[in-house]
């Protein structure tokens, strides 16, 4: 992957790759949307270059990092505001769904929770956990959560998560090389940012009770 990504970093569809990719993994949780992030910023660590100018040398990164967090986090945010307003309009059957999940009820009652208090922290957790993006977007539909409730979360959850993912791959890049362990390294400390996120949203949260079956928890 990292030579196939490398052969993008010159051209602006890299940003078109990372964006698609992040956007649709909120449906499909099976892309790997932070690996790619991960590969693109170490290609960028790779492809730094030193142009000659007239002043002196200005160093030139290819990706540009600032641009390539951006693509993602705005994907993220999109993606998010997709499943929100699909499952918002999704009715009975997707109610019913929601009640035979126990993973969906959980995230909603806690996501309620949370919001209710007027803080959204879990979101920002749950956009690092394996599909706790999609658990939470569609919970917050689902609840017909406020969107101005939900949305400031679920930017600032795409900002850090991209940040992150840029920041492991160029520094992992940077410190190891543009080589397959430098990317494994910033790949598994991402997976363990993901276990570890996992682990908080499971968490019960006192004082939240399970909703009775078919009858979702908020309006």
């Amino acid at each position: 992957m990292l030579e196939s990504v490398g052969a993008l970093t010159g051209s602006p569809w890299i940003y078109a790759v990372v964006a698609l990719s992040v956007l649709l993994d909120v449906f499909l949780p099976v892309l790997p949307s932070g690996v790619l992030v991960i590969t693109a910023a170490t290609a960028a660590a790779a492809s730094t270059t030193t142009v000659t100018a007239a002043a002196g040398q200005v160093t030139r990164e290819v990706p540009s990092l600032l641009v390539l967090t951006l693509c993602a986090a705005t994907a993220s945010v999109l993606g998010d505001l997709v499943a929100y307003r699909l499952a918002w309009r999704g009715g009975e059957r997707l109610d019913r769904a929601i009640a035979r999940s126990r993973r969906l009820t959980t995230a909603q009652e806690r996501l309620g929770a949370a919001l209710s208090r007027g803080g959204g922290v879990l979101v920002v957790i749950a956009r690092f956990a394996p599909a706790g993006r999609s658990v939470v977007s569609l919970g917050a539909g689902a609840a017909h959560r406020r969107a101005k409730d939900f949305l400031p979360w679920s930017a600032l959850a795409g900002l850090a998560w991209a940040g992150y993912s840029v920041g492991l791959g160029y520094f992992g890049g940077q410190w190891l090389g543009a080589t397959w362990l430098g990317t494994a390294v910033s790949v598994l400390a991402l997976f363990v940012a993901g276990a570890l996120a996992a682990v908080v949203i499971r968490r019960p949260s006192p004082g939240v009770q399970p909703a009775p079956a078919g009858i979702p928890a908020g309006t």
